[in-house]
Formats: C-alpha cells, structure tokens, sequence
C-alpha cells in the first residue's frame, strides 16, 4: 500500500509539472491584441464624427434660479423646469427654442393682508442660436444667446390682493433674455447629460408710478438629459 500511494504521488507531481510548464507556452501562445496610438485617434475620430452630425437635439431638465420677486424685496431660490430644440446649421452652429417655468415664493415685508410668503410663478418662450466651441468624444462646450418674453404670475398667492400690494412685481408678459454656458458630457453619440449655468434678464415692473422699465438680474443652472437624432 505504501508502494502504490508513493506511485500515485509520484505520477500528481509529474502531471502537475507537466501543466505548469506547458502553461507558460500556451500562454505566449495566445495573441495579444495592443490599440496602436494610430488605431486609437482614428477611433475616436469616428466618435467625434457620430456624435457631432446630428441634425436634432433635445432636452429636458430642472434645476434652480435666483430671482429678484420685487424691487425692495430679496432674492429668493426658485425651483425651474426647461425643455428646449437646438437644430444645427453645421456641426458647431446651431438655433433654439427654449421654454422654462420657475417657481417659488417672495419673501414680503409687513402689509396689512397679513400675507407672506406667496407663491410667485415665471414662465420663459426664449430663441436664439448657440456655437460648439469645444468637442471632444466625451465632452462638449456651446454657448448660446436668447431672446423672447417672461409670463409673470404674482397675484396668485396673494390672496385676491395684487401682487405690487406686497411689493411684489406686476404681473403680465415682459421682455426677458438669457445667456448660458452649456457642458454636455456623452454616455453615447446620441445621448449626453447636461449642465447649464445660466443667467436670465426679466423686465417686470412694478405699481404705478414706478420706473415703466427695469431690469432684473437672475443667475441659476439647470441640469437633465440631452438627446441627439437625425442627420446634417
């Protein structure tokens, strides 16, 4: 019996050693596939191709606005929506339309209605053009300048009082722009997520009697899903 199991040790060991030498060779043995620098930028120049000859893009997000509600009041922190089309021109110059709602409260001071805190709500029906001035396969930079009419609803939370009795702005439609500095980062040619720091210019007034034009400074950003389609 110890004859045998020294045998069949013996015979482990050999077939044992057997496999690890002929591992080695097997290994070398299997090609090794290597992206040569060449092969690599022609490969990201066919992303950058894919990805930047769409005729179409689409967007959807939200994101926050500080917006001056009154002339003697402080700004406030509203909650946005924005939905827009770009259609490209060429692979860098493109036109807009832009829509975005904001929504918040003014912070008024002490009236007799005995009324704080009403909701306020804007809407923005922009259009303008925008340059990519920046591409690479992951990452893109446009800017773009806007143009068009903010809606104001101030008097809705206001309890059937209006809005220029607590200060706030009058409501109606105004002339507004907007400019933004657009970061697109891609997942894929057709599909990107999106940063905008952006500012909005709103000219809403207030009671009568005051300035007939002023202007309000608003910065903020808005944040979502960008989808590209179609073909230049």
């Amino acid at each position: 019996m110890v004859v045998r199991k020294s045998a069949v040790c013996s015979l482990a060991l050999a077939v044992a050693g057997l496999f690890s030498a002929a591992l080695p060779t097997a290994q070398a043995q299997q090609p090794v596939h290597h992206e040569t620098n060449a092969s690599r930028q022609a490969r990201i120049a066919r992303t950058i191709n894919e990805t930047y000859a769409h005729r179409w893009e689409i967007f959807g997000g939200g994101g926050l606005l500080r917006f001056r509600p009154g002339s003697l009041l402080q700004d406030s922190n509203q909650v946005t929506w924005a939905a827009s089309v770009n259609y490209f021109l060429s692979p860098r110059l493109y036109v807009k339309g832009d829509a975005r709602g904001e929504f918040g409260h003014a912070k008024v001071n002490s009236n007799p209605y005995n009324v704080y805190d009403p909701q306020i709500n804007e809407y923005n029906f922009l259009g303008g053009a925008g340059y990519r001035f920046y591409r690479t396969d992951k990452l893109a930079i446009s800017v773009e300048g806007l143009g068009g009419t903010a809606w104001g609803i101030f008097s809705g939370g206001a309890k059937a009082h209006p809005g220029t009795d607590l200060g706030i702005w009058k409501d109606g439609m105004k002339p507004a722009f907007s400019a933004g500095v657009n970061f697109d980062y891609n997942f894929y040619p057709d599909l990107a997520f999106r940063v905008t720091p952006t500012y909005v210019g709103t000219m809403f007034t207030s009671a009568p009697g005051t300035p007939s034009v002023t202007l309000q400074n608003n910065f903020g950003f808005n944040a979502g899903i960008l989808y590209r389609f179609g073909r230049q």
